[in-house]
């Protein structure tokens, strides 16, 4: 099998080196006043990953509105702009590409980061899950449901935050309209419980996301625009699936033809779902043929398979997470066959460089003696 996973993509405006992307994933290292990026610990960590064909960053707030987990960025204040400008200036350096992930988590939050307040959500239904609280992990509240006002000043926070993402210097967006926020909670029949003209049909559902494209695009080029999602999420973070999820995402992921966009990003699923009888357990294969732009599969790929679902035509990038965590050489390792290092669980979420920039390169030494 011909190794596709490392020739060079065009991805519209750019060109990506190889085709292995690095996932978005939440480090909480932001543990300063204002959840500001700097360039000696975020750039660091992101720079050393740069021969990733693209970067996709870890989650990044759009308001104070969109916070549930602690010591995460934000890019709605101009320190979080000037911080993250100085983030992508070092992966440039290193000739990397990095795309900004706008996050709101919606009811996946807690009242201890608002002030008391409850956290917005499209319904007042608890996900009965926990968040991620300055005093640890505690359960989530039922939240407040958005009203028509909510809705427009998130739709403008987006907007917004894109803006402040293209004065940074970003490469790119990513909508995160996965994993249990926001997005997926209008989505979701079983969380959106609405009678307004955002709730109740499948075009209803989905109209919040595509206020939000349509907003955000007016501020950053569509082919700077990705957006991720993820079908087959059940039982984790509140998700439950039902009989109309996947035509849910099947309706906007064709829709999403009509848009010159960067790429969608498509979850494989994180948990066994064959016993779910509403669920696709093979995303890419399914989708593919739904979508006419550049598709980027994610979850659980180790080289091998990332590479047969290249050449079967079935993605166009793949995305890694936690192999990147460990392995900041992690292209040079799948190309010259080096053993991967093994993750460390308890230094996911901790402060400091501990288990964020301080794993090792085992690559150097080969490229110098080739």
């Amino acid at each position: 099998m011909k190794d596709r996973i490392f020739e060079a993509y065009q991805l519209n405006d750019i060109i990506l080196k190889n085709r292995i992307v690095m996932a978005p994933m939440t480090r909480s290292r932001a543990a300063n006043e204002g959840k500001v990026p700097t360039e000696e610990l975020q750039g660091e960590y992101y720079a050393q990953r740069a021969s990733a064909g693209l970067i996709i960053t870890e989650g990044s707030q759009v308001s104070e509105e969109a916070v549930g987990y602690v010591n995460t960025p934000g890019i709605h204040t101009k320190k979080q702009v000037e911080g993250w400008k100085k983030v992508v200036n070092k992966v440039h350096n290193a000739n990397g590409k990095i795309y900004i992930q706008l996050w709101h988590v919606g009811r996946m939050s807690h009242p201890d980061f608002h002030n008391g307040e409850l956290p917005l959500a499209p319904s007042a239904l608890n996900p009965n899950a926990q968040s991620y609280t300055p005093d640890g992990f505690k359960d989530t509240v039922t939240p407040k449901e958005m009203t028509t006002e909510d809705i427009k000043r998130t739709i403008q926070d987006f907007k917004k935050a894109g803006k402040n993402a293209m004065e940074a210097g970003f490469d790119g967006i990513e909508i995160h309209s996965s994993n249990g926020y926001l997005f997926h909670q209008f989505f979701n029949a079983t969380s959106n419980k609405r009678t307004d003209e955002y709730g109740g049909s499948i075009e209803n559902r989905a109209r919040f996301f595509f206020e939000v494209l349509d907003a955000v695009k007016e501020v950053v080029p569509e082919e700077k625009i990705g957006a991720r999602f993820n079908p087959s999420l059940h039982g984790m973070f509140g998700i439950t699936m039902d009989e109309e999820t996947i035509p849910t995402f099947e309706y906007i992921i064709k829709k999403l033809n009509d848009y010159n966009l960067s790429y969608i990003h498509l979850s494989e699923p994180f948990t066994d779902v064959s016993e779910v009888p509403f669920a696709v357990t093979n995303i890419a294969k399914h989708f593919r043929p739904l979508y006419d732009g550049t598709l980027m599969i994610n979850s659980g790929f180790t080289y091998e398979t990332g590479n047969e679902v290249i050449f079967n035509g079935q993605a166009d990038l793949v995305s890694y997470g936690k192999p990147f965590i460990s392995n900041p050489d992690l292209v040079d390792r799948f190309i010259y066959n080096v053993p991967l290092t093994d993750w460390d669980n308890d230094t996911f979420y901790t402060p400091g460089k501990e288990g964020y920039t301080d794993y090792p390169v085992e690559t150097d030494q080969l490229k110098v003696n080739l």
